[in-house]
């Protein structure tokens, strides 16, 4: 008589959908908290907009405080009077000029530095000398450095009359700006694009702060 025999197969343990949906929630959970803290630690963080009078420092400076919910503040408000009437005469300042005026933003960088409280600060901060005297009131401080050609930003110079800077000194900004360099954190934007695509850029450098 011929024997059957019944071939015993060992079972593979398939996970669940369930099992598998969970796990996906869990890791867009966390890539979502990881996001979120990354932002949160954006608004406590002192930012710098800098570039050459004319690229839309103050413009950006305010939308980007007010996406982040930090305050804003406007470094040449802080220009003493003699640094005004010099810049209103088509007097480039010197570095001596400019002393005092960064040391007193260094000292608002240091005070919003100690109430961990977010700021967003104007300021054209041309030289990497400059940039290190602020930095000392924050070793954490970012930088956005709005550039751009030389003929859109003496276009925007023209284009608002009344302000105390020339266009005439838009080319003694331009001869004493050092870009940032690689040891220095911060972003550089073309501001070709609109100012919501600028800030979105900025939005952006921070999400990949997360990742």
């Amino acid at each position: 008589m011929k024997k059957c025999f019944t071939k015993k197969h060992s079972r593979i343990k398939i996970p669940s959908s369930d099992s598998a949906i969970k796990r996906t929630t869990q890791m867009e959970t966390a890539v979502t908290q990881s996001m979120d803290e990354s932002m949160e630690r954006a608004r406590r963080r002192r930012w710098v907009v800098m570039g050459v009078s004319g690229c839309g420092k103050s413009e950006i400076g305010r939308r980007l405080a007010d996406a982040l919910g930090s305050a804003y503040a406007e470094g040449d408000d802080d220009h003493p009077p003699a640094n005004v009437a010099r810049m209103a005469a088509g007097t480039p300042l010197t570095d001596i000029d400019r002393r005092d005026w960064l040391l007193l933003l260094q000292a608002r960088i240091a005070a919003a530095a100690a109430q961990d409280a977010g700021l967003v600060l104007s300021c054209s901060s041309l030289k990497r000398r400059y940039r290190d005297l602020l930095r000392a009131g924050d070793p954490g401080l970012v930088f956005v450095h709005l550039h751009g050609e030389r003929a859109l930003i003496a276009r925007r110079m023209h284009e608002r009359p009344g302000h105390f800077m020339p266009p005439a000194l838009l080319e003694s900004q331009l001869r004493d700006l050092e870009p940032l360099q690689a040891d220095e954190a911060g972003i550089a934007l073309d501001i070709a694009d609109t100012p919501e695509r600028l800030i979105e850029q900025v939005m952006q450098h921070c999400r990949q702060q997360a990742e």
